[in-house]
């Protein structure tokens, strides 16, 4: 495993639990206000990351040379 997969997979465990425990237990306002700014943003980041598409191996090659085929 990478390190970016180990680090979105940190992040998205640390933001969950922190969600949750936002969920459940009655904590004071800021620290809400706080979890919901950084720890939601955070949340989907991390699930972006680890879902991202991985290139075919006879594409890889192909991507390297034009990343973006957009249009």
């Amino acid at each position: 495993m990478n390190s970016q997969k180990i680090i979105s997979i940190i992040v998205l465990v640390l933001s969950t639990i922190a969600i949750l425990a936002c969920l459940v237990i009655n904590l004071e306002t800021w620290i809400v206000y706080t979890v919901s700014i950084f720890g939601i943003p955070a949340w989907v980041l991390s699930l972006g990351l680890l879902t991202m598409a991985k290139p075919k191996p006879e594409d890889a090659e192909e991507r390297v040379k034009e990343p973006f085929t957009g249009y």
